[in-house]
């Protein structure tokens, strides 16, 4: 039986923190977003969270109707969001707004498997994508595998290999984390700092225009 703790008021801020305010929940969530994982997946990008409660969080999820636990091939199983769960996508963009008003305190660890980077940007790219845009792009990022797809005025974006890319573009977790905070100014980051390569004509040209629309939202 998973334990809960409410606040027990009927402000619904606080049933909202009823569900998704203990620590860790957030970055469980933030993670998910990125795509289906399995538990080992998901402690190998959250470190320093214990095994049992990782399990804990992610049974109350569970419970919540948050998360669902699915059978994920070859005798494993996954875990992925709910329908109800992707509602947390604009809470999870806009924790990470705020949170780019501060620098880092003591040590950083970067994330093990960069599902941030696809959850944060896709979370964007839904906000600005255009009718206009349509096309399938493989990123690239310390060699990790996401895809962003934008098609019918709609965009997502996922830790995961792109089939039959349109374009192919690489960079670093550390120059993608800099440009988006305004360290790297965005012609210095698209000489310097990344590739691209285009695999199907005029496709870089709405790739780039969305790209700097989500760059410019997250500098605020």
């Amino acid at each position: 039986m998973v334990k809960t703790r409410s606040y027990k008021l009927l402000c619904p801020i606080a049933r909202a923190l009823d569900r998704i305010g203990d620590r860790w929940t957030l970055l469980i969530l933030r993670d998910l977003h990125a795509g289906p994982a399995r538990f080992t997946d998901l402690q190998r990008g959250l470190t320093g969270i214990a095994a049992n409660l990782l399990t804990e969080r992610l049974g109350k999820l569970v419970a919540d109707g948050l998360v669902k636990k699915v059978d994920g091939g070859h005798s494993t199983s996954v875990y992925e969001l709910t329908e109800l769960g992707t509602h947390t996508s604009d809470i999870i963009l806009d924790l990470a707004l705020f949170g780019g008003r501060f620098k880092p305190d003591g040590d950083i660890v970067q994330p093990g498997n960069l599902r941030t980077i696809a959850t944060t940007m896709g979370a964007a790219a839904k906000r600005i994508v255009s009718h206009e845009m349509n096309f399938r792009a493989a990123i690239l990022v310390d060699g990790e595998n996401m895809q962003l797809i934008a098609r019918d005025g709609k965009a997502e974006m996922h830790y995961t290999t792109c089939p039959s890319p349109d374009l192919i573009f690489s960079t670093s977790y550390t120059d993608l984390l800099a440009l988006s905070e305004g360290e790297i100014k965005l012609e210095d980051f698209a000489r310097s700092h990344s590739q691209l390569e285009v695999l199907s004509p005029g496709k870089d040209i709405e790739f780039l225009t969305l790209m700097s629309g989500i760059i410019e939202l997250l500098n605020g």
